[in-house]
């Protein structure tokens, strides 16, 4: 089992973020990523909508006999973890906790914000895992829907993300939190923006360096580990897999096999 995939997912690019971190701390293991473009975003879809498409995309990863699955994608770790790890035989490892126990480190005043899609800050995951590290913390939400669609248009740097952004910020900026997470999986595209506006004071806390360290981890101590080779990576997207193979390109900054078209199963 050792060589074979690690399965990850997302409902679009955010994703590829995680993957990024993944391949970075662990060069030897192979990699499939499924792209959900045909239903991006997750953030603004009922629990069941996103459990059914989670599961749609899951079974598709377990029928490539992968040995993990990891759900990158905020939404879907809050609102379908919990029906993934009953249904699937292949386990599965979401973003949230990893998220949660990086924040509570980070933060010295006690006072973590939270920026997420309105389905992650809806169902209270962060404030549940970041109360179970530390439960005197004080967590402020904010929802951020526009921010995955300038992510997947590639608009993260022009003068609208910035309008977006700021009017998104104000109230974070008010709540005196000196710890902010990146609640969805598209938000570290706009870091860089985000680090501007909130200023130095204030620590981002991305999770998918924290995530990859748990998924080393979990490997090893379940002896899955692959330990050599250089790992092998296969894209699919459920919708426009040139468009996703482009942006792929640049977020992974690296040469890739461009993405296969797949339909889910609903």
């Amino acid at each position: 089992m050792q060589k074979q995939a690690i399965g990850v997912f997302d409902s679009g690019i955010g994703g590829l973020t995680i993957l990024r971190a993944l391949r970075k701390t662990l060069p030897h293991e192979n990699f499939i990523y499924f792209g959900d473009t045909a239903n991006v975003p997750y953030g603004g879809k009922s629990k069941a909508a996103v459990t059914r498409l989670a599961l749609a995309v899951a079974r598709f990863l377990e029928s490539q006999k992968v040995k993990l699955i990891v759900i990158a994608c905020n939404t879907a770790s809050a609102q379908a973890l919990s029906s993934l790890r009953k249904q699937l035989r292949v386990p599965v490892v979401g973003v949230i906790s990893p998220g949660a126990q990086a924040a509570v480190a980070a933060t010295q005043k006690q006072k973590i914000a939270v920026l997420g899609t309105q389905g992650t800050i809806e169902s209270q995951a962060y404030v549940k895992a970041i109360h179970k590290y530390n439960k005197t913390a004080r967590v402020f939400q904010q929802a951020c829907p526009l921010f995955v669609p300038l992510a997947e248009e590639g608009f993260a740097h022009k003068p609208a993300a910035k309008l977006i952004a700021s009017e998104y910020l104000a109230p974070v900026k008010k709540s005196g939190a000196d710890t902010v997470i990146l609640g969805c999986t598209h938000y570290p595209i706009l870091k860089d923006l985000l680090a501007r506006l909130l200023g130095p004071q204030i620590t981002l806390v991305d999770s998918a360096d924290t995530l990859a360290v748990t998924v080393q981890s979990f490997l090893q101590k379940n002896h899955l580990a692959s330990t050599n080779g250089h790992g092998k990576l296969k894209l699919y997207a459920s919708d426009d897999p040139k468009k996703f193979t482009q942006s792929a390109h640049k977020l992974l900054g690296e040469k890739i096999t461009s993405a296969t078209l797949k339909k889910l199963s609903l």
